[in-house]
């Protein structure tokens, strides 16, 4: 597998970062695209099928490839893998439960490949404000796959407008749905590691009141009041609560949700005084526990690092080609340290890389389970055998 990764902000750019690419006689066969909303997606299709390229993407909340990250624009991870090694499969869920979406997807993946590997990119929300269920989506994939099963990837972004997110492949889009890319594990080596960083501030709590995604009460205490007395925080003068908690607190401080594996984050954006409630991206359900977050320093980018040079160590070879998927959340509370890691693991696995900022990721994390992350770096380096 040979693989080159492009960046363009216009479509002359890009079609003209493409036609270098292939100077040397290289011949992809599979473009990864990440691209703003706000960019021709018809037209970067278009320039990849005159070329035979099969074709999975998503739109970002901003994209970056080693050395270079972006923001309404666009980043294409170009490889030259043989057609019997891999699927494109599309699902637009509108009308089906995730139940039978998912079964019908597993089922024609395991009828490819004895072994299949999975990358899967999902909307987040229509424009109508239909948020899809990522969680709902992976367990439901996991049924049918099976726990051993990898899968790595990213809910699409829109570039923090909030008006409608889109996956899609070389003639297929929706704003509800997913994508996977289907590689045969067997011929093609999968790393890979979902982790986040933060660390844990405090005992751990009981969700006491939950209900639509807000939280209500921790432990019998109303919840807005708990978590910012215990964080030191205010909202400050009235009219600017919503902004402050969002930019000021939320980012900086999500709540650490115990799970059977690692636990994964969720991140308050939003707030109401009268009802002493958090709204978080993904619930907390009632009874479940949870444990306040340190606020974010440069240990948080180590430890991912860290993990991947381990991970690395233990493979003994560099990869063919790197994606990533980081939260949205990251880049805000990260600042400039999140594309210090997206480059640092991008020179640990030696790799052409390409990535988007995402409104949640999925992957395995350390204790090797299946989750659906928030604010967190789902990284998978692919290796041919």
């Amino acid at each position: 597998m040979k693989a080159k990764s492009i960046q363009g902000s216009t479509i002359e750019e890009i079609s003209l970062a493409f036609q270098q690419s292939r100077e040397d006689g290289f011949t992809p066969t599979l473009a990864i695209v990440f691209i703003s909303i706000k960019q021709d997606r018809e037209a970067v299709r278009d320039l990849l099928r005159k070329e035979n390229i099969d074709i999975i993407g998503a739109t970002s909340a901003g994209e970056f490839i080693g050395g270079h990250q972006s923001s309404e624009a666009m980043v294409i991870l170009l490889l030259d893998i043989r057609k019997e090694q891999y699927a494109v499969i599309f699902k637009e869920t509108t009308g089906k439960t995730f139940s039978e979406a998912a079964k019908e997807i597993a089922n024609k993946a395991l009828s490819l490949f004895a072994n299949p590997a999975f990358i899967l990119c999902s909307t987040s929300f229509t424009k109508e404000g239909i948020v899809l269920d990522g969680f709902d989506l992976l367990q439901n994939l996991e049924r049918t796959l099976g726990t051993d099963k990898i899968i790595f990837g990213g809910m699409a972004g829109d570039d923090a407008s909030f008006t409608g997110t889109c996956v899609f492949t070389g003639d297929q889009s929706t704003d509800y749905g997913f994508v996977l890319l289907v590689l045969d594990n067997d011929k093609i080596e999968v790393q890979g590691m979902a982790m986040s960083g933060w660390k844990p501030l405090g005992k751990i709590r009981t969700v006491t009141e939950s209900k639509d995604g807000w939280l209500y009460s921790i432990d019998g205490q109303p919840a807005l009041e708990m978590y910012l007395r215990y964080l030191g925080q205010t909202l400050g003068e009235e009219g600017k609560e919503q902004k402050k908690f969002i930019d000021g607190v939320g980012l900086y401080h999500p709540f650490l949700s115990i799970n059977a594996g690692d636990p994964v984050l969720r991140t308050p954006f939003a707030m109401d005084r009268e009802k002493n409630a958090i709204k978080l991206d993904f619930p907390i359900p009632e009874g479940k526990e949870l444990q306040f977050t340190l606020p974010p320093d440069f240990d948080i980018v180590e430890s991912v690092l860290d993990n991947a040079r381990d991970r690395r160590e233990k493979v003994k070879s560099d990869a063919d080609a790197l994606l990533i998927f980081s939260c949205y959340g990251r880049l805000s509370a990260l600042g400039p340290m999140v594309q210090e890691e997206n480059d640092g693991l991008q020179q640990i696995w030696n790799a052409p890389m390409a990535g988007f900022f995402t409104y949640g990721e999925y992957g395995k994390d350390q204790s090797g389970l299946h989750e659906f992350h928030s604010t967190t770096c789902s990284w998978v380096a692919l290796k041919e055998k």
